[in-house]
C-alpha cells in the first residue's frame, strides 16, 4: 500500500511540474465565457422570478359600480377563465404611490386618474382570442395582455440557456482537444525515457499515471483561471450596475457563482481534461514498444 501511494505522489509531482501556464489561461478565458453568461442569467434570474409569467389579462372599465358585479359575474362565469380579481380605482392609486420615486408626482395629480379594473387569469395559453372576446363586453374601454410579455422573457431566457449548454459544449470539446495534443506532445518528448522504462520492466499502468495527472491538472488549471477571470470581470462590471440600479431605486448586483457551482466548474474542467489525456494516452502510449 505504501509503494502504491508513493508512486502516485511522484506520478502526481510529476504531473504537476508539467502543467503548462499558457494552456491553463487559454482553458480558463474559453471556459470563462460560458461561466460568465451563466452566472449573468443566474442573477436576472432573480429578477425575472418576480415577475407574474401566468397568462393574465387586465380588463380596464368604463362602467359604474352598479353595472361592475354584473361584469364580474360573467367573467366568473367564462370556462376559458380560471380567476378573476377586481381591482378599485382607489387601489391601483395606492399601490401606484407604493413604487418608489411616485408619491410626489401622485400628490399632485389632486384627483385619481385611473380606472377599475379587473385582472383575469386565462385558463390556457391562448390570450390573444380570449382579449379579443373580452375587449367587447359593455363597460370595458381597454385590454391588456399583461403576462404577454413576461412569458416571452421566459421563452427568451430558456433560449439563451440552450445557447449557453451549447457553447460549454463547444469549449468542452476544445478543451479536450488542447489536452489531447498536450499529452501528445509530451508523450512524443519522452519517447525514449518511456522505451527504457518498458526495458527494464514498468507497467503500463506506472507509466499512464503521470500523463493521467497531467490532463487532470491541466484542466482543474484551466477551471481555477475561467474562475478567477469571472470574479475579476463580475466585480468590474458590478461597479457600473450598481451606479445604474441605483437610479432606479434598486439595489440589484451580478451575483458570482455559488460555491457548488464553481465547485462544479472546476470538477468537470478536471474531467475533461483527464478524458483528453485517456484519449491522448490511448492512441499514442501503447504504440510505444522497446526497440
Amino acid at each position: 500500500m505504501k509503494a502504491w501511494l508513493r508512486q502516485h505522489r511522484q506520478a502526481f509531482a510529476r504531473a504537476s511540474r508539467r502543467v503548462g501556464a499558457l494552456n491553463a489561461l487559454v482553458i480558463g478565458i474559453a471556459l470563462a465565457l460560458p461561466a460568465g453568461g451563466y452566472a449573468l442569467l443566474e442573477s436576472l434570474r432573480t429578477v425575472a422570478g418576480r415577475v407574474s409569467v401566468q397568462p393574465q389579462i387586465s380588463l380596464f372599465l368604463d362602467a359604474k359600480r352598479a353595472d361592475v358585479a354584473a361584469l364580474g359575474a360573467r367573467l366568473k362565469r367564462d370556462a376559458r377563465i380560471s380567476g378573476v380579481r377586481f381591482v378599485s380605482r382607489e387601489q391601483a392609486l395606492k399601490e401606484l404611490a407604493a413604487v418608489q420615486g411616485l408619491p410626489e408626482l401622485v400628490a399632485v395629480l389632486g384627483r385619481n386618474p385611473l380606472p377599475d379594473a379587473f385582472v383575469v387569469t386565462a385558463a390556457d395559453e391562448a390570450l390573444e382570442p380570449l382579449a379579443a372576446d373580452l375587449a367587447k363586453l359593455p363597460g370595458v374601454a381597454h385590454v391588456q395582455a399583461d403576462a404577454l410579455w413576461a412569458r416571452r422573457l421566459a421563452a427568451l431566457a430558456r433560449l439563451a440557456r440552450l445557447g449557453l449548454w451549447l457553447l460549454a459544449g463547444l469549449l468542452g470539446a476544445a478543451l479536450i482537444a488542447v489536452t489531447f495534443n498536450t499529452i501528445r506532445l509530451q508523450i512524443l518528448t519522452q519517447r525514449a525515457e518511456i522505451e527504457i522504462s518498458k526495458l527494464i520492466g514498468a507497467t503500463d499502468a506506472f507509466i499512464r499515471r503521470p500523463f493521467f495527472y497531467l490532463g487532470a491538472l491541466q484542466g482543474l488549471a484551466g477551471g481555477l483561471v475561467a474562475l478567477l477571470i469571472l470574479r475579476v470581470g463580475l466585480w468590474t462590471l458590478n461597479v457600473g450596475v450598481a451606479e445604474l440600479a441605483a437610479s432606479y431605486g434598486s439595489a440589484f448586483r451580478l451575483e458570482y457563482l455559488a460555491l457548488g457551482d464553481s465547485i462544479a466548474v472546476v470538477l468537470f474542467t478536471a474531467a475533461l481534461g483527464w478524458f483528453g489525456a485517456f484519449l491522448s494516452v490511448s492512441k499514442y502510449l501503447l504504440e510505444i514498444e522497446p526497440k
